[in-house]
């Protein structure tokens, strides 16, 4: 067997078990910045749900992406079956398994928006229709030869595809499940209705900021010249600069470095350079997350404004941060390093990449959110309701939804502290 396949085949097998990795640090971040009645049935469904995504994509989600086609949708590959791909220099196993987890990483930030409210039926049949109707057309046109790859989208690995697509499921999900009970008051204030675990969210997030070396550097899908480690190093910096950043201006702000704020600056830095990381030099990059770590503070604080209760802020992370990352490499991709598309505006390369990554940003948002919202409102309609009743809500998705608590411990000694009555202690 050439060397050089063997070798490649390795690196983005490695790459595919960080990024499937990233679903443990979606349990901690979701259970962490959620209330301990929730945190069992939050990581269960999480598991169950990459576990339906992964059937689909095998069925045909590969094949709506990868398989030959027309500029809007593929028609072939349907069932694959393991065979080495024409032109691939690595293992289509392999390179299947790798689009496999990034799929399943985009319908996971998807249920962000389902959090604390939502029946585990509503999840099942969305994570189902997600991955047919939702990302494969969208992966398509930029990463399976769609309309926009031939305009020279440039989304290394997913800004748009993986995080925004996700983060437009999630908006379309808010709206039509309302907020949490007891988030709002009636005049408009929101209520603080804090995560049960900061320690989980943040190794959370220390788990995700490792499973991106994967995302971001297994996205070159080659160890020729060693690129990879390129990739990294920009992965690392946007990261960095973007919990300084939160850190900075939630200090300045509300006078006091918010911990929560500073994990979802991390990662906003991260969202925002997966889209450039390997089109941008170094300074670039640093730039870059540190403009995402202010996006996210103030993009937080509007919606919760608007009364859109977002309880692990994937609109903000994921969403925001994600069109920025798209749209950064039109300002700052370099004439050597955009190897698809054109170089961006501070690179001579004018208006032409940044109005690119504009067009790519407001086509697959606006599918994403629109498809969405359709798919919920019509199973809203037939699955009477996605949301748990009032009383389901107030005792909590661990008991109503599966019978048990995630901490059976925990909660019954809080219980018999504070008071005998259950809805006291939602």
């Amino acid at each position: 067997m050439d060397t050089i396949f063997l070798m490649n085949s390795l690196w983005v097998m490695v790459a595919a078990v960080l990024v499937i990795l990233m679903i443990g640090g979606f349990i901690l971040l979701e259970t962490g910045s959620t209330r301990m009645k929730n945190a069992g049935h939050i990581a269960g469904k999480t598991i169950l749900t990459f576990g339906i995504g992964s059937i689909v994509f095998w069925a045909v989600g590969y094949g709506l992406i990868f398989g030959s086609g027309n500029a809007l949708i593929g028609f072939s590959d349907f069932f694959y079956s393991g065979y080495d791909i024409e032109g691939l220099s690595l293992s289509g196993a392999v390179f299947f398994l790798f689009q496999l987890a990034f799929a399943g990483i985009s319908l996971t930030i998807a249920f962000g928006g389902f959090a604390e409210r939502a029946k585990l039926g509503a999840y099942l049949v969305f994570a189902v229709l997600f991955s047919v109707i939702v990302y494969p057309p969208i992966a398509h046109w930029i990463w399976g030869g769609g309309w926009l790859a031939e305009h020279g989208k440039q989304d290394f690995a997913g800004s748009t595809v993986v995080h925004l697509t996700g983060a437009m499921a999630a908006f379309a999900a808010t709206l039509i499940l309302k907020p949490r009970i007891g988030k709002y008051n009636k005049d408009g204030s929101a209520n603080n209705l804090a995560g049960h675990n900061q320690v989980f969210t943040a190794l959370s997030v220390l788990l995700l900021w490792v499973g991106w070396f994967g995302f971001n550097a297994g996205s070159t899908v080659s160890v020729d010249g060693a690129f990879f480690g390129f990739v990294a190093v920009n992965t690392n910096l946007a990261a960095g600069a973007g919990v300084i950043a939160a850190m900075i201006i939630s200090w300045i702000v509300m006078g006091k470095a918010d911990v929560p704020m500073m994990l979802n600056g991390a990662l906003a830095g991260l969202v925002a350079i997966t889209a450039s990381c390997a089109f941008v030099d170094t300074w670039a990059a640093v730039l870059i997350g540190f403009i995402a770590g202010f996006l996210v503070f103030y993009s937080i604080r509007f919606f919760e404004s608007k009364r859109i209760d977002d309880p692990i802020a994937a609109l903000s992370v994921h969403g925001v941060a994600g069109i920025w990352g798209t749209l950064s490499t039109g300002f700052f991709a370099t004439p050597e390093l955009a190897t698809v598309g054109q170089p961006g505006l501070f690179y001579g390369g004018g208006l032409h990449q940044l109005g690119v990554q504009a067009l790519g940003v407001v086509s697959s948002g606006a599918f994403a959110f629109i498809v969405s919202f359709i798919l919920l409102t019509i199973m809203k309609a037939v699955m009477n309701g996605l949301r748990v009743t009032e009383e389901e809500e107030i005792i909590g998705l661990d008991m109503s939804e599966h019978g048990s608590y995630g901490y059976p411990e925990m909660v019954k000694t809080e219980k018999a502290i504070i008071s005998p009555d259950p809805k006291l202690n939602a």
